[in-house]
């Protein structure tokens, strides 16, 4: 969402670069840049001018100290301010220590309640929470069918009941709790299409009865301005206590992300970039900052790979690499586990000074897709064993997968360039990336 907005600020920055000072008349020519940068992102017109004035409060007359330039010093102002207007620090969610712990989801129809509150509830699960879905959206078609269908899919138990009665359905969904000792409930409520007198009475009816500790706002960042201003509304009717953001993974402005914390005073406690149920992170101000500045977030990077990456797994391919034993069969271990992590656009975003290099590459996200679907023509024996594959195998493999023989051919040709290469670091002792010579 960001690359277009991170890609605009880097270029208005190399205009103060090579300045032995920041003056008031080039920090101006700059900043009067960045300023119509955010406008264009759809940030809030009143957001950005007080961001704008603080940055340059910060900035003029500021000495530039040996071995820091003028760029790199304003680039640490903005990171500073970007931090401050998304929040400054990361928001816990608030889990009872006993008894009980209710989320309330709430927002408009359409902004991913429903799938927002199955994503919580996986990633909830591991900490050693008995949970329960609570269908509470009784007005929309098919909402309930969609939270068992995606409860099914996780393994958390859905409640829900015949009657479209939505207090009644919270209120029952209490005692069955009490009864079935689930001590963590996540709430689906109704939206509606546009903020309406009976959906907030209802909601607040909902907020009265389940008392929660969390009520959880939930926008789609696709909606720009319109997001902020169902905020708004939403946070004066209910006063909800954090801000999910959803589609953080589309092609809007991001504009919404960068103003919603400020003008509603409520701070961003999750990001959703994608439909996967794993789809899920908490928000972090500071490395949410780095990534809009171009400078990556390879803190995020590594908890998605020790997240996806099975430790043990790790040390028996490191053990079949030394040995030079690296087979297709472990290829696809690690594609599967790659894929786990997200998609590779979004992955090279976290990578600092990748995002504008790669702005205008066709990222093919399907890509390791047609690689895996080669692999799995394969036979176990022409997994283990690649020197097998004659002419006629990879004819039989390319029909299978549904690929070309040239694109079977040219997998072959780079996984025996990568285990060459293997060799060459296993015998001078260097170690070396798994993917770096793989070219989809």
């Amino acid at each position: 969402m960001f690359e277009e907005l991170t890609y605009k600020l880097e270029a208005s920055l190399k205009k103060i670069s090579g300045q032995g000072r920041l003056s008031e008349k080039n920090i101006s020519d700059a900043l009067r840049e960045i300023r119509r940068v955010l406008l264009d992102a759809d940030v809030n017109y009143k957001i950005a001018k007080e961001f704008i004035e603080r940055v340059t409060a910060k900035s003029v007359g500021t000495e530039v100290i040996n071995s820091v330039t003028p760029g790199q010093l304003i680039t640490k102002i903005l990171y500073d301010e970007l931090v401050t207007l998304l929040g400054e620090g990361h928001s816990e969610l608030k889990i009872n220590a006993q008894g009980i712990t209710s989320i309330l989801v709430i927002g408009l129809q359409g902004s991913g309640k429903t799938t927002f509150s199955a994503k919580l509830a996986k990633k909830l699960k591991g900490s050693k929470q008995k949970i329960l879905l609570v269908a509470a959206d009784v007005h929309r078609p098919a909402a309930i069918d969609q939270l068992k269908m995606l409860g099914s899919q996780i393994g958390v138990p859905v409640f829900s009941i015949e009657e479209k009665d939505a207090l009644k359905t919270v209120r029952e969904s209490l005692i069955y709790a009490a009864e079935k000792d689930f001590n963590l409930l996540i709430f689906d409520t109704a939206g509606r299409l546009h903020v309406d007198e009976q959906m907030m009475s209802e909601v607040a009816s909902v907020k009265e009865i389940v008392k929660p500790a969390e009520s959880l706002f939930v926008v789609d960042s696709m909606t720009g301005q319109d997001a902020v201003n169902s905020a708004r509304v939403f946070n004066e009717q209910i006063n909800y206590d954090g801000i999910v953001l959803t589609k953080l993974d589309g092609d809007a402005r991001g504009g919404a992300a960068l103003s919603i914390r400020a003008v509603v005073g409520k701070p961003i406690k999750f990001v959703s970039s994608g439909e996967k149920l794993d789809a899920l992170e908490p928000f972090f101000p500071e490395r949410m900052a780095s990534r809009i500045l171009g400078k990556g977030d390879i803190i995020s990077l590594v908890e998605r790979a020790q997240q996806s990456f099975d430790e043990s797994e790790a040390d028996r391919l490191e053990e079949k690499l030394r040995k030079n034993k690296f087979d297709f069969e472990d290829f696809l271990k690690q594609i599967k586990a790659i894929k786990k992590m997200g998609s590779l656009s979004s992955l090279l975003g976290m990578i600092p000074g990748i995002g504008s290099q790669v702005k205008n590459a066709k990222i093919d996200d399907n890509a390791l897709v047609k690689v895996e679907a080669i692999i799995n023509s394969m036979t176990v024996q022409e997994r283990k064993v690649p020197k097998v594959l004659n002419g006629s195998r990879r004819k039989r493999i390319a029909r299978g997968s549904g690929t070309s023989i040239q694109d079977v051919n040219r997998l072959m040709k780079q996984f025996s360039e990568m285990q060459r290469m293997m060799s060459m670091i296993n015998r001078k002792g260097v170690p070396g990336s798994l993917f770096n010579n793989l070219k989809f």
